[in-house]
């Protein structure tokens, strides 16, 4: 099981990581470390998750450990790990952080989740615990041959390198070393040769040349493509060679990249549907990327307007318009096509709410309130649908329910009591409307107008 970068995460989880990473920016490192730990349980391989735990564990530990703690406390802890270890290598790393969240410099802890990360496949996530465990004990010669093994796998072999050069000074007789120490030359070789990729690709000499001068062609389009004249010439050099490779797929997603990057839109639209087409299979990435494309193609008509013009404001809101109806049309038919996918619901009923159409937007929202990612903020969309229509008693409702589940009083939580404060308001109930800008007040007096709101209430006391 590879790590995962971020464009390989689902939604729900990319969207739970930013939400940790806003909490821990925040210094609300429980909500953080929460949040991190929930999104790594579902993706053990999100690596960015796990180097946002460690730093939300170091922050949160203010650089001290507690003695008692790591030899003591987490004792029981690091046994249920070592024993998770032999058969369940992903229930290991959750048992390794949980002693980590106490203690983020405990050295034990540290080597059960290298141990558990590489026999899982990590190597990136086994060397951010190696790195700190090694330094511990930097005469641990098991350590050290995972540091290096770590390193070699991570792209850093000149480092492994060093590292098992090092440590055979000392003993240049220990074959597991010297044997270490041959793999990694050996890979290193095969990489900076380029002969990797033509074992990999079972590929010959010849291709592995022509894919350098292809990788001079793509950092030339990477650095160039601003230059509409280079872009239109690899596109024509690109467009020669599909005549002869029509069913080279990457080459088909550069040229529609090409297009969408000199903001001819259509036709980039054009290559990425080919690519369905090609490969005869509806590629979730692909439908990303045109809905990305249309939206880009709206920013730039936003962007090309003479913001001079008399009619400049009605040329923007109409523009506006045609993208809310397109983006409504448009998640309205994935939603349809796949019709137990919650967030398409939470995304439709949000843009239904922004359209006005407050009926379908409750309907909506009501089913997507289900969806345990995106229950409260469908719950806060839901009152605002309320009140709009007038139905401020079931606004009301939805707030108090939603607020009943929140376990930390973070920007959501103000903004939930904010709404129920003015729906309480519009229902003349200005005693419990005060309460609820005054809990805000107490913790974040900046908070929209909630500091003229509480200086009044207490100016017309007296």
């Amino acid at each position: 099981m590879p790590e995962k970068p971020m464009s390989q995460i689902p939604f729900a989880q990319r969207d739970l990581y930013e939400k940790g990473i806003a909490a821990l920016q925040k210094n609300n490192l429980d909500y953080a470390l929460t949040l991190f730990s929930t999104v790594l349980k579902a993706e053990p391989g999100f690596y960015e998750a796990r180097e946002a735990l460690r730093a939300t564990q170091h922050k949160r530990a203010g650089g001290k450990s507690s003695f008692f703690r790591k030899f003591v406390g987490s004792a029981s802890t690091l046994t249920r790990g070592q024993m998770a270890l032999r058969t369940k290598p992903l229930e290991a790393i959750l048992i390794a952080e949980e002693a980590l969240n106490d203690d983020p410099t405990n050295a034990a802890a540290h080597e059960l989740l290298a141990d558990a990360a590489l026999a899982a496949g990590f190597p990136k996530t086994a060397l951010l615990s190696l790195e700190v465990a090694f330094k511990h004990n930097p005469g641990n010669r098991k350590l050290a041959l995972e540091l290096a093994t770590a390193l070699g796998q991570t792209g850093n072999r000149a480092r492994a390198e060093k590292l098992l050069q090092d440590l055979l000074r000392n003993d240049p007789t220990d074959a597991a070393l010297n044997e270490a120490l041959k793999n990694v030359l050996a890979n290193r070789t095969m990489h900076e040769g380029g002969y990797a990729a033509v074992v990999e690709a079972k590929g010959s000499y010849r291709e592995l040349i022509r894919d350098k001068q292809e990788a001079v062609i793509l950092e030339q389009a990477n650095r160039a493509v601003k230059d509409v004249d280079v872009a239109e010439h690899l596109i024509a050099d690109y467009e020669k060679r599909l005549a002869t490779e029509g069913n080279n797929l990457k080459l088909i997603r550069d040229i529609a990249e090409l297009y969408r990057r000199k903001n001819d839109f259509a036709q980039a639209i054009a290559y990425y549907e080919r690519i369905n087409t090609t490969s005869g299979i509806n590629d979730p990435t692909i439908q990303q990327a045109i809905r990305d494309t249309r939206l880009a193609e709206f920013e730039h008509l936003e962007e090309s307007l003479d913001k001079t013009a008399a009619d400049y404001e009605t040329q923007l809101a109409a523009l506006y318009a045609r993208r809310q109806t397109w983006r409504l049309e448009e998640t309205k038919r994935r939603a349809d096509s796949n019709p137990t996918d919650l967030h398409l619901r939470y995304e439709l009923g949000q843009l239904y709410l922004e359209s006005g159409k407050l009926g379908e937007a409750i309907a909506e929202l009501q089913k997507a309130q289900n969806n345990p990612n995106k229950r409260i903020p469908a719950m806060s969309l839901l009152a605002q649908a309320f009140a709009r229509r007038g139905m401020n008693d079931l606004a009301a409702r939805k707030l108090q329910e939603a607020l009943k589940e929140k376990l930390v009083f973070d920007e959501e939580a103000k903004d939930l009591r904010y709404q129920l404060g003015c729906v309480l308001e519009k229902v003349n109930k200005p005693a419990e409307a005060i309460e609820q800008f005054k809990l805000i007040y107490e913790q974040d007096v900046s908070y929209r107008d909630v500091m003229a709101k509480v200086d009044a209430y207490y100016a017309a006391q007296g």
